[in-house]
């Protein structure tokens, strides 16, 4: 285990029927606040209506801003930022899922710095991220997730995508922390199956990715790691068959806060490789992020995991997904398999091709991954330093 610093910040309140303190929340941070999300669902399900009315009832003045997008553009959290200093807001709110969250913290940053949001992505040809990363001033963020997927309510974290260029990449600084997360299982019960199915292979990455390439010792991490993994192996399949199963929609909810967070992060020395591949993807046609996770995971084990580290990865088999096969190896291709049928059931067994993604356009966004993922050092971090070579032959065997 290496040395490691934990800052926790985000106040979280957990439970059925916590969004009626949203209200109550507010008013300890600001009396006008920017109200983020990205209409049509939480419209649809009610919950925006509900969110109004308890601002309205404490005193805090709502300035709606519904126009977030899956896969939020830098553009949309520019005019956000706008709309904020217009209406010299103190507090923003975001009520959605992870795009959403992730857009409200850079408005939230962008609004006091009036800086554009791209200044502060990785990717940026002026490379004024890396001057940008310390920054702490924004004004008070409240979270509100409404799908349990990205852990976005309680981290310093944010992925943005410049559509003019079609880079996508995250961001990480303290000004992100939330300084309220409201976490109520009951907004999530609208999610439709295929996105909960989306959200929940989302989590299971967040989780594995470190886990498989981690520094040695971390077993405080690794055992709540995989406990996790356990639950969300477990209660996946029931969110998507009972979308109203209080028990699985708050298990699920409460791993994706805990799955990118310091209990299962710190003291591994290892990121997102499989992350950094998939947001080319998302960034270029825009299909939903844990689709591509998934589409990807698969080729990324054969290929890279199960040469380089396949004691973790039987590891994960033999704890997480009842495989029982004593040789390392063999256990490893065991696990792959039990984690193809895993997302069978949650009908996850799309490729490449189809979601219009052509062939020619794979060594381009091979290029993107390491040009982006890779920091400017050639290659992506991980079991070992991953080439462009290894990123196209990943793309290749999915599509």
């Amino acid at each position: 285990m290496i040395p490691y610093e934990v800052s926790f910040p985000t106040h979280v309140l957990f439970g059925c029927g916590e969004l009626t303190k949203i209200g109550s929340e507010a008013a300890k941070l600001g009396h006008k606040a920017l109200l983020v999300t990205g209409g049509k669902a939480v419209r649809a399900a009610g919950i925006l209506q509900r969110a109004i009315q308890y601002l309205t009832e404490s005193n805090v003045t709502p300035i709606l801003y519904d126009r977030i997008e899956p896969n939020p553009r830098t553009s949309s959290v520019d005019a956000g930022a706008a709309l904020a200093r217009e209406h010299a807001c103190d507090l923003v709110i975001a009520i959605g899922g992870g795009s959403v969250m992730d857009a409200a913290k850079m408005i939230a940053l962008t609004a006091k710095s009036q800086r554009p949001a791209y200044d502060y992505m990785r990717g940026n040809p002026d490379g004024l991220f890396a001057q940008l990363a310390t920054i702490t001033d924004a004004l008070p963020i409240i979270t509100v997730p409404t799908v349990a997927a990205t852990g976005s309510e309680a981290n310093e974290k944010s992925v943005l995508t410049h559509w003019d260029t079609h880079e996508k990449s995250s961001m990480s600084m303290p000004a992100l922390f939330p300084r309220t997360a409201l976490l109520d299982p009951t907004l999530t019960y609208s999610v439709p199956s295929r996105v909960t199915a989306e959200s929940s292979a989302d989590i299971f990455s967040h989780l594995f990715e470190a886990y498989l390439i981690s520094a040695p010792s971390t077993h405080v991490q690794d055992g709540i790691t995989e406990s996790l993994i356990r639950q969300v192996v477990h209660f996946a399949p029931i969110a998507v068959a009972e979308p109203r199963h209080e028990e699985a929609r708050s298990t699920l909810l409460w791993a994706s806060t805990l799955a990118i967070s310091p209990f299962t992060l710190a003291g591994r020395g290892a990121g997102y490789p499989l992350h950094q591949l998939e947001h080319p993807l998302s960034g270029h046609y825009d299909i939903s992020h844990g689709r591509g996770l998934s589409i990807l995971a698969l080729p990324y084990f054969r290929q890279i995991i199960a040469h380089d580290r396949p004691d973790r990865l039987a590891r994960m088999g033999r704890q997480c997904f009842g495989v029982t096969h004593p040789d390392d190896q063999q256990a490893a291709f065991d696990t792959i398999d039990a984690v193809a049928a895993w997302f069978a059931r949650l009908g996850i067994t799309e490729r490449l091709a189809d979601f219009g993604i052509p062939h020619a356009a794979l060594e381009t966004l091979a290029e993107d991954a390491i040009r982006i993922g890779g920091r400017g050092s050639g290659s992506i971090a991980g079991s070992r330093p991953i080439s462009l070579r290894d990123v196209l032959a990943i793309y290749e065997a999915c599509y």
